[in-house]
């Protein structure tokens, strides 16, 4: 399925002229976080948040709290990761969607572009998951998929999932491959290991190693 075939179009924007207690009745009916404002000429001009909304005034009019206002959206032809930054950049549940010449076409739910994300081969897929760090001027995903492929593995998705002082974590996901040879090379190109997993049999070595030294000690 396209990212453009999920664009809904069941609440339409709500004219700034409107008063604000029309726009407080609607944030009641429904789920989302955002409602899209238009303005006379029926040009999108941003979304209002839920919370701020039913702080204002309910008889006055949308358009005297337009400093609220949050212009935040994407494009039809706006990749499906650029969106989902989008959601979470703006902790919004509903995305505004313009076309080429920005004009609104309609909005994406959350939901929906998520469950998008599930189809991708990154979950459905067979294989392991993976969690190396390493310094954040030290590491590449060039030498990352070296090191997969070196190992006969087929990555198939990689992300920093966390940075923190000057070190970055970095997600896979490996298919066609036994991690424990990709683990020990990863090891040996100096990569921290995050994830335990049951390949790993370095670690389980290690371990039954220090539990028979502990048991000859205290005999």
């Amino acid at each position: 399925m396209k990212l453009s075939d999920l664009i809904i179009n069941d609440v339409k924007p709500i004219n700034d002229n409107n008063k604000v207690s029309d726009l407080q009745l609607l944030f009641n009916q429904l789920t989302y976080s955002h409602i899209p404002i238009k303005n006379d000429n029926n040009e999108f001009i941003g979304s209002l948040f839920e919370t701020d909304v039913h702080c204002f005034e309910g008889q006055k009019p949308i358009i005297d709290y337009a400093h609220a206002l949050e212009n935040f959206h994407v494009k039809r032809t706006t990749l499906w990761l650029d969106v989902l930054e989008a959601f979470a950049r703006n902790s919004s549940n509903i995305m505004p969607v313009l076309d080429e010449n920005n004009k609104y076409l309609g909005y994406y739910e959350l939901n929906d572009v998520i469950s998008l994300f599930g189809e991708s081969p990154f979950f459905i897929d067979p294989g392991g998951i993976l969690v190396i760090e390493k310094g954040i001027n030290d590491y590449s995903f060039s030498e990352i998929s070296q090191i997969v492929e070196s190992n006969n593995g087929k990555l198939l998705g990689a992300f920093v999932s966390k940075m923190k002082n000057d070190v970055v974590q970095v997600t896979l996901k490996i298919g066609n491959a036994s991690l424990n040879e990709i683990i020990q090379t990863f090891r040996r190109y100096s990569y921290n290991i995050v994830s335990g997993h049951e390949d790993d049999s370095y670690n389980q070595s290690l371990k039954e190693r220090s539990d028979y030294l502990n048991k000859y000690l205290n005999m």
